[in-house]
C-alpha cells in the first residue's frame, strides 16, 4: 500500500514536469545548438581565467599561499584539461613534502587520483589510494577519500562495461557512500544528494526523483552544483518509464552548463547524443557525440575516448548512410525535376504555337469583324442614305409631276388662245428654276445626313483655299464631291445630276484637288470617310 501511495504521489509531482519538459526540449536543443557553436569563446574565457590565477604566482609568496593558489587552478583544470591538473598537483604534492605537513599531501593525492580515474588511468589512481591510510585522515579528507572512490568504482562500470564486474564494483561503491554518509548532517544538502544515490543504487527511482528534484531546485542556475544536479536528475529519469523527455530536458541543461563553463570533462552531451540518436534524430546525436569526442581529446580521457568508441562509429555509420540515402533522394529528385523540366519545355512549346494559333485566329477574326463594322456601317450609310432621299426625292416627283400637269394646262391655254410665242418664253425660265430647285433639295437632303460635311471637308484643304458657305448650302465644287460622298463616282452619272459637261466636271475635281493637304490620289478616299463616325 505504502509504495502505490509513492508511486502516485509521483505521478501528481512529475506529471506536469514531465508534459513541461515535452514542450522545452525543442527550445534547450536550440540553446544547446547556440551553445555549442559558441564553445570556442568560452573555452578563451576560462583560459583567461586560469592565466590569470596563475599570473598571482610569484616569488614573494609562501609555499602555503603558493599551495592554495595552485588548488584553485586544480579546481579549474581538474574538469578543463587532464595533464595541466596533474603538473599542478604534482607541483602541490613537492610543497606538501617540502613543508612535511601530511594534511596537504594526502589532500593533494586524493586530488591525483581523482584525476587518474576521470582519464582512464585506474591501476594508477588505486596505486595511488593504496599510499594513503583512511583511519589517520581527517573527516574532510575521508569525505574526499570516499568521493573519489565513488567517482572511481562508477567510472570503472562504464568503462568495464562487463556484468560481471558491475555488481562486485556497485557494492564497492555502495560501502563507500554509507561511510560518507555516516559523516555528514542527516538534515545537509549533501546528505539528502548521497541518500538520494543511494536510492538510485537500490532502484528505488521514485524517492530519489523526488529528493534530487528538490535539490535542484534550490542550486543556482548554470553553476557546476548546477549541472552535476540536472545530471543526477536525468540519471534517475533514465530509470522511469515513459520519462524519456524529462531525461533529455535536464541532460540538456547539463550539457548547455558545461559547455558554458568550459567543462570538458562532462558524460551529459554524450548521454544526450545517445538518446537523440535512439529517438531517430540522427544529425543532432551525430553532432553531439563529435562535440563530446573533442572535448573528451582536449581533456586527454583515455577512459572517456573509450566509452564513446563503442558508440560513435554507429552513430556516425548511421550518420554517412543517412546522408548517402539523401544524395541518392537528392539524384532522384534531380532526374525526376529534369524530365518533368522537359516535359514542362514540351508542353510550354505546344501551348506557345497554340497560343500563337489562337493569336492569328484572333487577329484574322479581328480584321473580319473590322471589315464586317466597315460593311455594316456602309450598310447602314447606304440605308439611311436610301431613306433620307427616297423620300425628299419622292416628295419632288409629286412636286414636279403637279408642275408638269401646270406646264400643260399653261400650253394649252396659250394653244387655245393663239398666243403660241409665249410658249418660247415659258421653256428657259422653267428649266432653270426646276435645275435649281433640285439642287436645293439636294443639298438640304444631304445636310441632313452629313452636317458637318462643310467643316470636315474644308480640314482636308489648305486653310487659305477653305469654303466659307452658308449653312444648308453647296456650291457647285462641293457639290461634286458630296455626291461622290454618296458613292457616286461616274463622271457621266455627275455631269447629267449637276447639267453640266464632263470636262467641267474634271475641271472643278481638279482645282479642289490642288487645294488638298494630302495627296491628290488619296483625296476621294478621304472624303468618303467624311460621316462615317456619325453613322
Amino acid at each position: 500500500m505504502k509504495r502505490v501511495l509513492l508511486f502516485l504521489f509521483c505521478i501528481i509531482i512529475y506529471a506536469p514536469g514531465y508534459l513541461q519538459a515535452k514542450n522545452e526540449i525543442d527550445s534547450l536543443l536550440k540553446v544547446l545548438d547556440k551553445t555549442i557553436s559558441e564553445r570556442a569563446m568560452y573555452t578563451h574565457q576560462k583560459i583567461l581565467r586560469i592565466d590569470s590565477l596563475k599570473s598571482k604566482l610569484n616569488n614573494d609568496l609562501s609555499l602555503k599561499e603558493v599551495f592554495r593558489i595552485n588548488e584553485t587552478i586544480i579546481n579549474e583544470y581538474e574538469s578543463f584539461l587532464c595533464d595541466s591538473a596533474v603538473l599542478y598537483i604534482d607541483k602541490n604534492i613537492e610543497i606538501a613534502d617540502i613543508l612535511d605537513d601530511k594534511e596537504l599531501s594526502d589532500q593533494s593525492k586524493l586530488h591525483y587520483s581523482f584525476v587518474l580515474s576521470l582519464s582512464g588511468l585506474f591501476i594508477q589512481a588505486q596505486e595511488v589510494m593504496s599510499s594513503i591510510t583512511f583511519k589517520e585522515l581527517p573527516v574532510h579528507l575521508k569525505m574526499m577519500y570516499c568521493w573519489t572512490y565513488i567517482r572511481y568504482y562508477e567510472n570503472l562500470i562504464k568503462y568495464t562495461d562487463d556484468i560481471k564486474y558491475k555488481d562486485k564494483y556497485l557494492l564497492e561503491k555502495m560501502y563507500y557512500r554509507n561511510t560518507i554518509m555516516s559523516f555528514l548532517d542527516e538534515k545537509s544538502e549533501m546528505y539528502l544528494k548521497e541518500e538520494a544515490f543511494k536510492l538510485q543504487d537500490e532502484r528505488k527511482y521514485e524517492e530519489a526523483c523526488k529528493i534530487l528534484t528538490e535539490v535542484f531546485s534550490n542550486q543556482k542556475p548554470y553553476t557546476h552544483v548546477y549541472a552535476m544536479s540536472a545530471m543526477s536528475l536525468a540519471k534517475t529519469y533514465e530509470y522511469l518509464k515513459n520519462a524519456e523527455p524529462l531525461e533529455n530536458k535536464y541532460l540538456a541543461i547539463a550539457a548547455i552548463t558545461d559547455i558554458r563553463l568550459a567543462v570538458k570533462e562532462n558524460e551529459a552531451l554524450l548521454a544526450l547524443a545517445i538518446n537523440l540518436y535512439n529517438k531517430g534524430d540522427v544529425k543532432r546525436g551525430y553532432n553531439y557525440i563529435k562535440v563530446a569526442l573533442d572535448d573528451a581529446n582536449f581533456y586527454n580521457s583515455r577512459f572517456k575516448n573509450t566509452v564513446i568508441a563503442r558508440i560513435q562509429p554507429i552513430i556516425e555509420n548511421t550518420y554517412l548512410t543517412q546522408i548517402e540515402q539523401q544524395k541518392q533522394n537528392l539524384r532522384l529528385y534531380a532526374i525526376l525535376i529534369s524530365i518533368f523540366v522537359v516535359f514542362l519545355f514540351v508542353a510550354l512549346f505546344f501551348i506557345y504555337k497554340q497560343i500563337k494559333t489562337v493569336s492569328r485566329a484572333r487577329r484574322n477574326l479581328k480584321v473580319m469583324n473590322e471589315k464586317l463594322a466597315n460593311i455594316n456601317r456602309k450598310l447602314d450609310e447606304s440605308n439611311l442614305i436610301k431613306e433620307k432621299y427616297m423620300g425628299y426625292f419622292m416628295n419632288q416627283c409629286a412636286i414636279y409631276i403637279d408642275k408638269l400637269e401646270e406646264y400643260r394646262k399653261k400650253i394649252d391655254r396659250k394653244i387655245k388662245t393663239g398666243h403660241i410665242e409665249d410658249l418660247y418664253n415659258l421653256i428657259p425660265s422653267t428649266r432653270m428654276e426646276d435645275v435649281e430647285e433640285l439642287h436645293r433639295t439636294f443639298d438640304k437632303a444631304f445636310f441632313k445626313i452629313y452636317p458637318n460635311f462643310v467643316e470636315e471637308f474644308n480640314a482636308l484643304l489648305k486653310e487659305n483655299d477653305r469654303y466659307k458657305l452658308e449653312k444648308g448650302q453647296l456650291n457647285t465644287e462641293l457639290r461634286i464631291f458630296a455626291l461622290i460622298r454618296l458613292g457616286i463616282t461616274d463622271v457621266n452619272q455627275i455631269a447629267v445630276f449637276l447639267h453640266y459637261s464632263h470636262q467641267t466636271i474634271y475641271n472643278y475635281k481638279s482645282k479642289v484637288k490642288g487645294k488638298a493637304i494630302i495627296e491628290s490620289e488619296n483625296f476621294e478616299e478621304e472624303v468618303k470617310k467624311i460621316g462615317i463616325f456619325l453613322l
